[in-house]
């Protein structure tokens, strides 16, 4: 197939290895790619009449150090619409700050996952802002305190998550993108008794089929062609603490069943070795799709689930927490402020009218990126629908959010029976606090009862209002 001109990438890279490495993974997309090392060649580049061919810009900021910024300034002068993302070496909020204000449409932390980097410059070169993105620039806090939310299905997933922190059997975590699982797993461990030893997180998707086993299992020198030295697996990285694997339903069939026998036996062989290790770890697994329907279809090993699913998490998407979006809303803006150059903020009420009639399909990391980069060009001390302009013009104005709201209290138990009235109570208290925003006095007014009797049902239900 023809690569069609607005598929040409400009990499401003001085690292021949590396270079060469991010042409290999932007060509899966159709990307053909022209390497350039220093500032002075980027800038030329612009005018020739391959440059005017250009579709995207990927930039490693080590090339121009401390004058990325003045570089990224000068090539949107000379090409206002032509999308850069850029490539950092630490997570550094102060400098995504001064490079989304200068005009950059993504900033990843390198060694940067092959999927993630396909994904930013999709989002780049698609029309719209990629408010999808910015996941590097906003990294979220360990513990439970980070995740926020009060309705009752988010909760009971907490609940189910906290009630495991303590134990030693596999976890599998299903959830949409973005929903919070790799935030939910680093307050399992935070919160468990393996706090102090390492966290150790597998992305499947950013590793190629054919190294997956290695990079879970380790491999041996001269194990096979290629394997010029030893690999230590994520499995003994992790002794003594805990190993998550995201997309576990990517991963092929032979690693899920090795890891299946890992799980009955303990043991772990790495490619090649003549004897099997034994490491300590706590193994929690997540999906973006229900490995269930996945084993029907053939595709996850039957037994690799029988072993996981015991103890399961089901995080729910945010389209279906209406009402935690203002919490949600002032925790992220709460965080965002402490980030170098940036301001504390409100949000107005019509705003979050706004970001609640928003179908988030990228999930509460979309509201966290929609959140950081409107804080990053407001100067006025409160966000307003103008500052979501973009979502606004999107948003369905017949979609009322109470509804969904409402909706997410569950009136029967899953046996077909009616709930207990005290936990329906707990619901309708529960989404209250979310929807007026921890204002209690409102809450207790809109309920119809005094505050000292909210109280007193807050602490008879055991309700915390925190979120």
């Amino acid at each position: 197939m023809a690569v069609s001109e607005d598929r040409l990438l400009l990499l401003i890279d001085g690292d021949p290895e590396q270079a060469g490495h991010l042409t290999a993974i932007v060509s899966r997309d159709r990307w053909r790619t022209v390497v350039v090392r220093d500032s002075e060649t980027a800038i030329a580049m612009l005018g020739t009449h391959q440059g005017m061919r250009l579709g995207a810009i990927l930039l490693d900021c080590a090339v121009p150090g401390d004058h990325a910024i003045e570089l990224i300034g000068e090539l949107k002068r000379r090409r206002p619409g032509l999308p850069i993302v850029m490539l950092a070496q630490t997570a550094s909020p102060l400098l995504a700050v001064a490079a989304i204000r200068a005009g950059v449409a993504d900033y990843l932390v390198k060694p940067v996952a092959a999927q993630r980097l396909l994904q930013a410059l999709h989002a780049a070169t698609s029309a719209g802002p990629s408010d999808t993105l910015l996941a590097d620039a906003v990294k979220p806090l360990p513990g439970f305190e980070a995740l926020i939310g009060t309705a009752p299905a988010f909760r009971a997933a907490l609940a189910n998550a906290a009630s495991a922190a303590a134990g030693t059997a596999p976890l599998l975590i299903e959830g949409e993108p973005g929903t919070g699982k790799a935030a939910l797993v680093r307050a399992l461990h935070a919160a468990s008794p393996r706090a102090l030893k390492p966290l150790r997180i597998i992305t499947v998707a950013g590793i190629p089929a054919n190294q997956i086993e290695s990079v879970v299992f380790g491999h041996e020198q001269d194990a096979f062609p290629g394997a010029f030295e030893r690999l230590i697996g994520a499995l003994l990285l992790g002794d003594g603490g805990t190993v998550m694997i995201d997309g576990i339903d990517q991963m092929p069939m032979a690693v899920q069943a090795k890891l299946a026998a890992f799980i009955d036996s303990g043991e772990a062989r790495p490619i090649g070795a003549r004897h099997a290790e034994r490491p300590d770890v706590r193994l929690i697994l997540c999906s973006t799709l229900a490995l269930a329907d996945l084993v029907t279809a053939g595709r996850c090993d039957a037994g690799l689930y029988a072993r996981i699913a015991v103890h399961r998490v089901h995080l729910p998407p945010l389209r279906e927490r209406g009402g935690d979006i203002p919490a949600l809303s002032a925790y992220f803006l709460e965080q965002i402020a402490k980030k170098p150059g940036l301001i504390a903020l409100d949000i107005s009420d019509a705003a979050l009218e706004v970001l609640a009639k928003h179908d988030w399909p990228d999930n509460v990391r979309q509201l966290q990126a929609v959140l950081f980069r409107a804080a990053v060009y407001c100067d006025d001390g409160e966000l307003t629908p103008a500052d979501f302009a973009s979502l606004a013009d999107t948003a369905a104005s017949t979609d009322d959010p109470r509804e969904t709201e409402a909706s997410s209290i569950a009136l029967f138990a899953p046996d077909g029976n009616l709930r207990p009235l005290e936990a329906i109570e707990a619901d309708v208290i529960r989404l209250a606090i979310g929807h007026y925003r921890g204002r209690m006095s409102e809450v207790a007014r809109r309920l119809g009862i005094g505050r000292s009797t909210l109280y007193r049902k807050l602490s008879e239900l055991g309700i915390e209002t925190a979120a």
